[in-house]
C-alpha cells in the first residue's frame, strides 16, 4: 500500500530515510526551511518554518499517514531548544489532529541524552530519566507532549549518531588525539542508516498490524568507553595517541544503552557496532590513508 509520508524537519537523516521509503514506493514530502538541499532526491520539498505555524489550521500541513519529527535546534541555547522541539512538536500535533484523516502515527526522533546517569549504568526505556541539561529536559517535555496528546505517537531515543559527514571523533584521532582511560566514561553509539532503518522497521511493523511502543532506544548492540572507540580507530588509521584529552570539570553522563525492546520488535542492526560502522564511514570517507606512522 503506498503511504504518504511528511518528514518534519528533512535534514540528513530526513532525507536518508526518505530515499528509503521512496524506494519501497512511497510518496514523502519534507519539511524544511530551506529546500534547496531536497533537490534530485524525489522527496516533494514544502518550505516552512515552524514558528510560522502558531495559530494555524489544519491547511498549513498536508495530510499525511506517518509523521516524522526530527527537527534540529540550530544552535545550543535555551531559547533554540525550546523552539524545535516542545513548542514545534506542539505546533504540529495541534495541526495534525485537526485534520479528517489523521495520521497513524507520529514519529519523534529525541535522544538518549535525557538518561542523566553518569556511573555507567545499563539504561532502558523504563530507566529514569532526570537529565540536568536544558536540552535532556526540553527533550523530555517534548516526549511527554507526544506520548500524552491523543494522536498515537512513539518516541525514538536515538544516542550518538555517526556516519557520513559525522566524522569529528575520527578528526581528532587522526590527530593524535585520545580519550583518557580513566574516569571510565561509556560511549553510545548509533549509525545514520540505521536511524533511518529503524524508523522504517517500524513503519512497515505497525503497517503489517503489529504494535509499537511509546519509546524505544535506539543505540547499536555494544556500548563502549570512549577511550576503546578512540584506540580502535586509531588503530585503523595507523596513527599514534600522542594526546590525552582531559575530561571536562563538568562530568558528562555515563551509561550503557540497551536496545533489547527494538531487537524485540525485530529489527536488525546494519551495523551492529562502531566496528563495523566505523569501518564504512573510514572506507567511504577515504581515512585509511590519512597520517601512517
Amino acid at each position: 500500500m503506498k503511504l504518504t509520508v511528511l518528514i518534519i524537519g528533512c535534514g540528513d537523516i530526513g532525507i536518508n530515510l526518505g530515499r528509503e521509503l521512496l524506494e519501497e514506493g512511497h510518496r514523502v514530502i519534507g519539511l524544511r526551511r530551506n529546500v534547496e538541499a531536497l533537490k534530485g532526491t524525489g522527496i516533494k520539498p514544502l518550505a516552512l518554518d515552524l514558528n510560522s505555524l502558531e495559530d494555524a489550521d489544519a491547511s498549513s500541513l498536508p495530510h499525511a499517514d506517518y509523521v516524522v519529527y526530527t527537527v534540529s535546534a540550530d544552535r545550543f541555547e535555551e531559547s533554540a531548544y525550546q523552539s524545535a522541539y516542545p513548542e514545534g512538536l506542539k505546533r504540529v500535533l495541534g495541526i495534525m489532529a485537526q485534520h479528517k484523516k489523521l495520521p497513524r502515527r507520529v514519529f519523534f526522533v529525541s535522544s538518549t541524552s535525557v538518561h542523566g546517569q553518569q556511573e555507567g549504568e545499563v539504561v532502558n526505556e523504563q530507566s529514569p530519566t532526570d537529565p540536568t541539561s536544558f536540552s535532556g529536559k526540553l527533550m523530555c517535555e517534548a516526549e511527554q507532549a507526544l506520548i500524552n496528546h491523543s494522536l498515537p505517537g512513539t518516541v525514538i531515543r536515538f544516542s550518538g549518531i555517526y556516519g557520513p559527514g559525522r566524522d569529528r571523533l575520527i578528526h581528532q584521532v587522526a590527530e593524535g588525539r585520545v580519550a583518557a582511560i580513566t574516569p571510565v566514561i561509556y560511549s553510545n553509539r548509533i549509525h545514520r542508516d540505521d536511524c533511518t532503518g529503524i524508523i522504517a522497521h517500524l513503519i512497515r511493523r505497525q503497517e503489517s498490524g503489529e504494535p509499537l511502543e511509546d519509546i524505544y532506544l535506539g543505540s547499536d548492540c555494544e556500548p563502549v568507553t570512549m577511550h576503546n572507540v578512540m584506540m580502535w580507530l586509531a588503530q585503523q588509521l595507523k596513527v599514534a595517541a600522542t594526546e590525552t584529552m582531559q575530561s571536562p570539570l563538568r562530568r558528562r553522563a555515563s551509561k550503557r544503552c540497551d536496545n533489547q525492546r527494538l531487537i524485540d520488535a525485530g529489527y536488525q542492526f546494519r551495523f551492529p557496532s562502531y566496528r563495523e560502522g566505523y569501518t564504512q564511514v573510514l572506507k567511504e570517507g577515504g581515512f585509511l590513508a590519512v597520517n601512517p606512522v
